[in-house]
């Protein structure tokens, strides 16, 4: 780490590196990056004792609301069902109308004039 006298000795100097812009804007980038690393390394989660503790709530957890988890997931999946039938049959809809609307069109000029 460089101390004050190393720092004004290196910026009085005419044409110094600390001078620059690139420099300057690298020496705050490499700050930011150490200060970062430093506040958000922490990380519980690689703890294997965290994992297991976090596998056994959830276990647990499962198990006891076993009923209520399998009822919500058929539920949805019930809801799920439905709204894919009710799509199918708006595109089906949607189909015959534009069906109509081409033979509608294609039969008056099929038809010949008198």
């Amino acid at each position: 780490m460089m101390n004050e006298e190393m720092m004004r000795h290196m910026q009085s100097m005419p044409g110094g590196m600390m001078n620059h812009p690139m420099a300057q804007g690298a020496m705050m980038a490499a700050t930011g990056f150490a200060a970062g690393r430093g506040l958000f390394s922490f990380n519980p989660f690689r703890n294997p004792l965290v994992m297991l503790a976090g596998g056994l709530v959830a276990g647990y957890l499962i198990h006891k609301y076993e009923k209520e988890i399998v009822a919500t997931i058929s539920k949805v999946t019930g809801m799920g069902k439905d709204f894919a039938l009710h799509q199918k049959e708006n595109l089906e809809d949607m189909v015959a109308e534009a069906q109509e609307k081409e033979a509608q069109v294609a039969k008056p000029a099929a038809e010949p004039k008198p």
